[in-house]
Formats: C-alpha cells, sequence, structure tokens
C-alpha cells in the first residue's frame, strides 16, 4: 500500500543489529492486527497510548522525557508500521526506538499540531484507533486484550528489571545514612534506577512507620532516624514493576516487627493464589480471608492491594469483585499494608505456582508457610545504631 512521501531512507541506526527475537515478537504482533481488522472491517490502526505503543514495538517509547508527553503515533495496516512525529523527534525515535524494525517513517515540521499528521493518514480509510480522534473507531479495549499475558521474550524482560528495580531499593537501604531526609533517600533510589536505565514512576519513602497515617505518601523533609520503608515501581522498555523493602537502625521495635510478618502473611497468600485460571477476585478473597483470621480486618480498607501490571502501571486492579481472569504469564504486583508494616513485590502467573520476579539480591530472609509451602519472603533489615 502507499501511504504517501513516507521517509524510508537508511539512518545511523541501521548500524545497531536487531534482536531477532523482538523483530518475530513485532512481525507476530502485526499479523495479530491485521487478522483484527479483517474481522472488523478496517483498514488501518492508530496507535497512540504509550502502553499500545510500546506493546507494539516490544519496548518503544513515544513520549518525552518524564513529562509523559506523547510525540509520537504508530500508523499500521496489514503490510506497513508507520512511525508518525513531528521533525525534532524523528531521527532520536528512528533510531533510539525502532531502529532496523522494519517501521517506515512520516514526518512534519515541529510548528505543526501533531494531530494533522494522524489526520493525514486516516483520511479516507476506515480507520481503528486507542484514543477518541475524529472519525476512528476507538478499539482500545481490544488492544487491552492484547497487552497480556507477556511472550516469553517480555517476561526474560521482566526479569532483568526485577532484577534493577531491587537492587536499587536494597543498595540505598543499605548505604543511606541515619538522619537523612525521605527526599534524600528517594533521590537515592531515583539515581540508582535511572544508572540503569530504568525510569522511576513511582518512589515512596516512609521514615517511622509514616504509612500508618499516609500509605500513599511519596516522600518528604522527614529525617529517618530508626525505621524506614522504601518502595519503587520502575519500567523499562514498556514494562513496569515494584517493590519495597524495610531497613531498621537498631532493634525493631515491637510494633514494626508484628506488622511487618503480618504484611507477609498477606501478600504471601495473594501470591500462592494468584493462580492460572482464577479470578482476581476469587484470589483476593483468600486474602481477605487472611487478614481477618490475624485480626486486621480493616485494614484492606484503607489502601489498595496491587494490580496485574505490564505496560500500564496498572492493567487490572485488585478488588474485592474483580472477573479479570489470570493466566499464565500475566505479572502481578501484591503490596499489603498492615498499621506500620508495607510488603511489596511482583510476581509471574506460571501455569503451576508462580514466579518471584523481585527476590532479594543482599538482603536477609524469613519464610512463610502457605499450604505447606513455604514462601521465601523479605525480613526487615536491621543496620546498626
Amino acid at each position: 500500500m502507499s501511504l504517501g512521501a513516507i521517509n524510508d531512507s537508511t539512518s545511523s541506526g541501521e548500524f545497531v543489529l536487531a534482536d531477532p527475537d523482538r523483530v518475530a515478537e513485532i512481525e507476530r504482533r502485526q499479523q495479530l492486527i491485521a487478522d483484527f481488522l479483517n474481522t472488523q472491517q478496517l483498514q488501518a490502526l492508530l496507535l497512540n497510548r504509550p502502553a499500545n505503543f510500546a506493546w507494539f514495538s516490544v519496548g518503544g517509547d513515544n513520549t518525552y522525557g518524564f513529562t509523559g508527553e506523547r510525540i509520537a503515533s504508530l500508523f499500521i495496516n496489514p503490510d506497513a508500521r508507520v512511525l508518525l512525529t513531528r521533525s525534532p523527534d524523528s531521527q532520536r525515535l528512528f533510531d533510539w526506538e525502532v531502529s532496523n524494525l522494519g517501521f517506515q517513517m512520516k514526518e512534519r515540521p515541529w510548528l505543526e499540531d501533531h494531530s494533522l499528521l494522524m489526520a493525514d493518514l486516516c483520511r479516507g480509510r476506515n480507520t481503528g484507533a486507542d484514543i477518541p480522534f475524529e472519525r476512528c473507531r476507538d478499539v482500545s479495549d481490544y488492544l487491552t486484550t492484547l497487552r497480556l499475558p507477556l511472550s516469553l521474550y517480555e517476561t526474560q524482560q521482566l526479569r532483568e528489571l526485577g532484577r534493577a528495580v531491587v537492587h536499587a531499593v536494597e543498595a540505598t537501604a543499605r548505604t543511606f545514612q541515619r538522619g537523612e531526609t525521605e527526599s534524600e533517600v528517594a533521590g537515592q533510589v531515583a539515581h540508582r534506577l535511572m544508572r540503569l536505565n530504568v525510569q522511576p514512576v513511582r518512589i515512596q519513602v516512609a521514615a517511622e512507620g509514616r504509612t500508618k497515617w499516609h500509605r500513599h505518601a511519596a516522600y518528604g523533609d522527614a529525617q529517618v532516624q530508626r525505621t524506614c520503608t522504601i518502595s519503587a515501581v520502575g519500567r523499562r522498555r514498556g514494562l513496569h514493576l515494584g517493590v519495597s523493602r524495610t531497613v531498621c537502625f537498631g532493634t525493631p521495635p515491637k510494633d514494626a516487627r508484628e506488622a511487618h510478618l503480618a504484611c507477609l502473611m498477606v501478600q504471601s497468600a495473594g501470591m500462592y493464589f494468584s493462580q492460572n485460571g482464577l479470578k482476581l477476585g476469587d484470589a483476593w478473597r483468600r486474602v481477605q480471608r487472611i487478614y481477618e483470621k490475624f485480626g486486621h480486618s480493616e485494614e484492606w480498607y484503607l489502601s489498595d492491594q496491587g494490580h496485574v501490571t505490564g505496560y500500564e502501571a496498572v492493567e487490572a486492579p485488585i478488588v474485592p469483585d474483580s472477573t479479570f481472569l489470570l493466566a499464565s504469564g500475566m505479572p502481578v504486583q501484591w503490596r499489603s499494608s498492615i498499621g506500620v508494616g508495607v510488603a511489596e513485590d511482583t510476581i509471574l502467573v506460571q501455569d503451576s505456582g508462580f514466579e518471584l520476579l523481585t527476590p532479594v539480591e543482599n538482603w536477609p530472609q524469613t519464610a512463610v508457610d502457605i499450604k505447606q509451602v513455604k514462601v521465601p519472603r523479605p525480613d526487615i533489615l536491621v543496620r546498626p545504631l
């Protein structure tokens, strides 16, 4: 199909060897889209949302730094995949995000609104889109079903991301100085993540059990004197993953120790019952019973408990009545909070059991028994006063 004035000339990116597995994944996705277009009597698909851009390109990024501003779109038909952008961003996007992956490019001057380029390609074509746009048909619900489960290629990317996020959190917890502020600790986490090419999506640092009152607070000027919980969600190649660790200078206070162990029990139940073929709401009901068993029946009302994650930070929230069906290859982030305690980790649902994507790197561990299965869990790290 001729799209008119498409720039498919070579660039400096041609000297980068393509990843054959990534190329194969993109080809598979284009075929999925082609089949969908045929069944829906559509001629093309326009992708704008970062999650869908990253999914189709298997890790590409169409945003401008930390602003989240979208600077590119994808136009896809059965025979072509075209990157749409403005002139200041075209070379970088082509070289860094889609080099040697079979994409063509169409650009316009920076002073023109990006929507004009989108409209040009959609004009006269029966087009689907992942956002409301002119006369395009909104097919965003269908695209959500394509992003999960993850492929084997993507799960390997997620394992590597897990090691990076765990390292950033644990290394910071082992080395920051007593008396530093939550903001200073958060800055160290962000620094480590960015050095590993991971974009910080959420960083929370809670000193002295502040999570008991501020479950979703990020970080502030409070100094860490005794206890500190560090939580982080990072993104790399479009995928998200989260983890938390708790550290204490000196022997942990009784309330911190008890709350931490209770959180581990709740979280472990969630991980164990995140099973292939089980509804998310059914897994949640098992978790709710653990809250009740240990006398914390009201705690779960105070904070969300996690979500299925992936190319969207939250692909599906964990809520009591969720009918979302878990399947092998889906990452689930469980975040339990009780009083001053927090436990957050990410797992991968498998055909049988689960895989922990955030295993400890250099951290004390304890074990939680769930249905006669010992689940290794991160303990509180004790550092000298």
